[in-house]
C-alpha cells in the first residue's frame, strides 16, 4: 500500500484589533507576525514532498497557504470543508472571565455543550473535515498534501480519527498557531498522528496565543 501524509495546518496570527470572535467574518487577515509565522510553517515543510495544497476560503488560511504553494510552485486550492465553524457569538466580544458566559442572556445559547448548542455541531465538523483529509489523501497518493484550516475544526478532526468524545475543554487543545497536525496513511488507513509547531518561537509573541482569541 501507499505511504502518504496529509499535514493540516492552522493559519497564522490575525490582525483583530476590537478581539472580537471573527468566526467565518470576511476581512480578517493575518497580523505582520501572522504572516511571519506562515512562512515559518513553510520552512518547517521544506524538504518535505508536498504535491497538494488547499485551503479553507477565509483570508487568513487563504494567506497561510500561499508561502507553501509558492515554495513548492503550486496552486492553492479552495474546499469549503475546511472552513471555521459556525458560532451564535460571530461578530462578538467574549472571552474566557469577561462575563459573557455567566450573563443570563446567553444561557439558552449555552445550554448544550455536548453538541454543542452555540455554534455547528462537533459531529457535522468532523464528518466535513474528514472528507476533506481524504479527498487531500487520493490527491496526493504517495506523497504529501497540506490543508489549512482553523483550530475546532482541526482538533475535532483529530479527535474523530482518535474515536474520543468530540466535546472537549478548549482549553486543552493541542493546535498552536501555525501548528501543523500531520496524519500518516497507509493506503486509506490513518496508522499514526504527528504533531509539531514550527513557528513556536513567534507564539510567544502573539497576543492571540495569550488571549485565547485565536480560530
Amino acid at each position: 500500500m501507499s505511504k502518504t501524509v496529509v499535514h493540516v495546518l492552522r493559519h497564522g496570527e490575525v490582525h483583530n484589533p476590537g478581539q472580537i470572535l471573527y468566526g467565518r467574518l470576511p476581512g480578517f487577515r493575518l497580523s505582520e507576525l501572522g504572516v511571519q509565522m506562515a512562512k515559518a510553517a513553510a520552512e518547517g515543510l521544506a524538504e518535505r514532498e508536498i504535491v497538494h495544497v488547499v485551503a479553507s476560503p477565509l483570508e487568513r488560511a487563504q494567506q497561510t497557504a500561499e508561502p507553501i504553494a509558492a515554495q513548492f510552485g503550486l496552486p492553492v486550492g479552495v474546499d469549503e470543508r475546511l472552513i471555521e465553524s459556525a458560532n451564535w457569538f460571530e461578530g462578538k466580544k467574549v472571552s474566557p472571565g469577561d462575563g459573557s458566559f455567566r450573563d443570563p442572556r446567553n444561557w439558552w445559547v449555552l445550554r448544550d455543550p455536548v453538541t454543542p448548542s452555540w455554534g455547528e455541531a462537533y459531529r457535522a465538523i468532523a464528518e466535513r473535515m474528514f472528507g476533506a483529509l481524504h479527498a487531500a489523501r487520493v490527491a496526493a497518493e504517495g506523497r504529501e498534501a497540506v490543508l489549512v484550516s482553523h483550530q475546532l475544526p482541526i482538533w475535532t478532526l483529530r479527535r474523530h480519527v482518535e474515536r474520543k468524545r468530540l466535546w472537549h475543554d478548549p482549553r486543552k487543545r493541542q493546535c498552536g498557531l501555525a501548528s501543523l497536525t500531520s496524519f500518516h496513511f497507509d493506503g486509506a488507513k490513518v496508522v499514526g498522528i504527528g504533531y509539531s509547531e514550527p513557528a513556536a518561537h513567534l507564539i510567544a509573541l502573539s497576543a492571540t496565543a495569550r488571549t485565547a482569541k485565536g480560530a
